[in-house]
This record gives C-alpha cells, structure tokens and sequence, in this order.
C-alpha cells in the first residue's frame, strides 16, 4: 500500500527545480541553523517520518551553503507537548510540525503567513485548509497534512453475512445485525474511549446533521437537538442491540478498534486513509463508503489537518520562509504524502494525485476533503473541548445514559473555555 510512484514525483521535479532556483539567494545569512520538531507519521523505525525530514533538510542544504536544519521527530504522544514545555523554558524552535497552532498563536509567539511565504505559496493551499489556519482574520497555521474519514466495511464478512453496503443508518443497523448473526465479535466497531473519540463524534454530528458549532460558528452548540437526536440513536439501535462488540464504546481506543479491523473482527467503522495499507497487508477486502446519514442525505465528511508554524523567537524569519517554499514545493508534498497515505493540502499536487491511477485508493478522501468540516482548530478554547469530548462521550450511549445532560456537560465546559478566551 504504500506507494512508490516515483514517475508522478520525476513528472513535477522539473516545475519544482526551476521554482527553487528562482528563490535562491533568499537562503539567508551564512552560520544559520533553523530547528524543526515535527511529529511521527511512520509506524516504526524503517518508515519514521525522520528520514522523510532529514532527505528534505539535506536536499535544502545542498543548495543553501551556510544553512543548516536540525529536525527532530517526535511521536504524536509527544510531540505537542514537547513543543510547549520547549515554548515555556524560552527554547522555542524556528519550526513546529504538531497539531494544534491556535494557542500559540493567541500569545503573539508565531510569524504570520504573509510575513513568510508569497503570495503564489500561499494561493496554492486548498481554501478549506488555508481559512481554518487563521485566527481573527490573520493565518498562522500552515496546512502539513490532512485527511478525510469515510465508513471502512470488510467485504467478506458483508458478503457471508448476506449485507449490503449502508446508504442509511437503518441500513448501519440491519447490515449489524446480520453481521452479529454470523458471529462478527464487532459489528460496528464504535471507539468513544479516550484517544481519539472527538473524532468518532464529530463524525457521527456531522452524520447526523450537527457539529461542534452552530451553522454560523459563533458559538458551541454540542448539545443542539440534532446532537442529541444521533446519540440516542446510537444508543439505542447499536449499543443497546448489542451490535457494537465486547468492549464498551467508552473504553474502547481508536488504535483497538484498527487493530480488531485488521484482525478480520469489525464488520464496520470509521476509518481514515492510513488505515488501508494495514488492513490489505492482513489480507482484508476493504470497502468504503461515506458515513451514511439518517435518511441517505449527502452530509459533510470530518476533515482533519495538522499544522506546521514558525515561532518568532529565534528571529530567523527570512530563512524559514525560504526553506517552507522548498517545504511546499510538489515533489516535497507528494513525496510525503504517498509515503504515509495522507492527502496532499496544495491545489497543485492535489491535482497531481487525482491523475495518477497509483494513487486511486486515496481519491475517494480527495472527493471528500474539499466539502469536509474540520474541527474548530481556531479557537484555543478547543483544547479544553476536545478533552472534555474524550473524558465524557462515551457515557452518551451507555445503556440507560442521558445523551442530553452529557453532551449539556461537554457543551457547558467548552463554553467557559471560550469565555476564557
């Protein structure tokens, strides 16, 4: 699964290269060493997303005699908070690959975009992507990578089971429990446990025609009646049915959840692009499809990014805005994201991926990125939401559970974390 299409890199270098060259001179002052702390993509030591960085910093080198780029990867455990406790101690890096930029960005700590980058380097990010990276109208986070999630389904167990792919949630319901009747340990494989499960239930908000915030994003709006209206369901016709497996959706982590889909154990869940190489690796069939609404409407998908951005602390503006060019150019943001089956955040290399049939798996993501609903990453009170949302939803469904007064919980704590603001 992990792609190798080294015709559609050669194919753009040529663009990339003259690119290059028409920046060069912009490198900076001789003695120069830009520090990036990015985070780990890879899934062990032969594919860490450290040789990506390091063939990158060092292609950059050999062009810009006198500039060095010392990278650091780190795990996403860590990475974050690596970055802040560097932050607090006044070690700041230049560059920071992570996943949330907001707060930063609140304490006057980062380089705007336009301080940076030109004009054609910024026009090429996809607009979803470019508008989500701004706080009050000034755009500090730089899209690194993204995602769309669709509804992952093993097509042989649908098949013995005699279940068609949903287009509905009472498709979801009955294809379960034709699934259960063949013995399938997780019919729906629903993670609400603590390591991503504000993921799974904006997926299911968005589904069900809600979200985090209200249409016109002034304010949380988590315990709207749509909200409320998608927990119950899932109460009621997975959990209560017993159509969500053997572990309880609250103390179920997303990486189980894979891990059991890849042991052949999940007839359904929600899944995002990396998880496909994994599953075709153990021998799954795998089928996707979006998340079905309530009625078969066609709903936004969740869309995810993570960031890159450039503290101001060290002074070294003109150079990382010379090394994120290079950062940004096509071969650099294929180069990433076919190695790591994430989708590619410019108009130019997006364009790329969705004519090269190698690259096929992924365009039913692309498909969806550019309609998707990404989470509230502009505000620093999400942080203190996000949290709240892994502390708390999985009790929304529990049998018995009042999804009203949990999601009124969660909504009550975003809420002051925004008044904080």
């Amino acid at each position: 699964m992990r792609r190798r299409n080294t015709g559609l890199i050669a194919a753009v270098a040529a663009l990339s290269t003259l690119t290059a060259l028409a920046g060069c001179g912009a490198g900076g002052e001789e003695g120069v060493t830009l520090r990036l702390v990015a985070a780990d993509y890879g899934s062990g030591a032969a594919n860490t997303t450290q040789k990506y960085w390091d063939g990158v910093a060092r292609a950059y080198e050999k062009d810009h005699p006198g500039v060095t780029i010392d990278v650091d990867v780190l795990s996403w455990k860590d990475v974050d908070r690596e970055v802040a406790e560097m932050v607090d101690r006044g070690e700041a890096p230049d560059l920071a690959q992570i996943g949330a930029y907001a707060d930063h960005a609140a304490a006057g700590r980062l380089y705007t975009v336009d301080e940076l980058l030109p004009v054609r380097t910024q026009a090429n990010f996809l607009p979803l992507l470019d508008r989500a990276g701004e706080v009050d109208r000034n755009q500090y986070g730089m899209p690194f990578a993204a995602s769309t999630r669709l509804l992952f389904y093993n097509k042989g167990l649908f098949a013995k089971a005699g279940a068609q792919p949903p287009k509905t949630w009472d498709e979801i319901r009955a294809a379960a429990e034709k699934l259960k009747g063949e013995g399938v340990p997780y019919p729906f494989a629903l993670p609400l446990g603590a390591e991503e499960s504000q993921a799974e239930t904006m997926m299911w908000m968005l589904a069900g025609g809600g979200g985090y915030r209200d249409p016109g994003n002034v304010s949380y709006d988590i315990a709207s009646n749509e909200n409320i209206a998608t927990f119950t369901w899932l109460r009621d016709n997975l959990v209560a049915k017993g159509l969500t497996g053997p572990v309880a959706p609250g103390k179920l982590d997303r990486q189980a959840a894979f891990d059991a889909f890849v042991k052949g154990d999940v007839g359904m869940l929600n899944g995002h692009p990396t998880l496909m190489e994994a599953a075709e690796k153990a021998g799954v069939d795998v089928g996707k499809v979006p998340l079905p609404s309530p009625g078969g409407e066609s709903r936004p998908a969740m869309g995810v990014a993570d960031w890159m951005m450039a503290f101001k602390q060290n002074g070294h503006r003109k150079e990382v805005g010379a090394f994120l060019e290079y950062v940004y150019e096509d071969k650099n943001v294929l180069a990433f994201s076919e190695q790591y089956d994430i989708l590619p955040v410019t108009s130019t290399a997006t364009s790329a991926m969705r004519q090269d049939p190698e690259q096929k798996d992924l365009w039913p993501f692309l498909e969806e990125l550019p309609t998707s609903e990404l989470y509230p990453v502009g505000r620093t009170s999400w942080a203190k939401a996000s949290e709240s949302v892994k502390k708390n939803i999985g009790r929304a469904v529990a049998p018995g559970a009042d999804p009203e007064a949990v999601l009124t919980e969660i909504e009550r704590a975003a809420t002051d974390a925004e008044a904080a603001e």
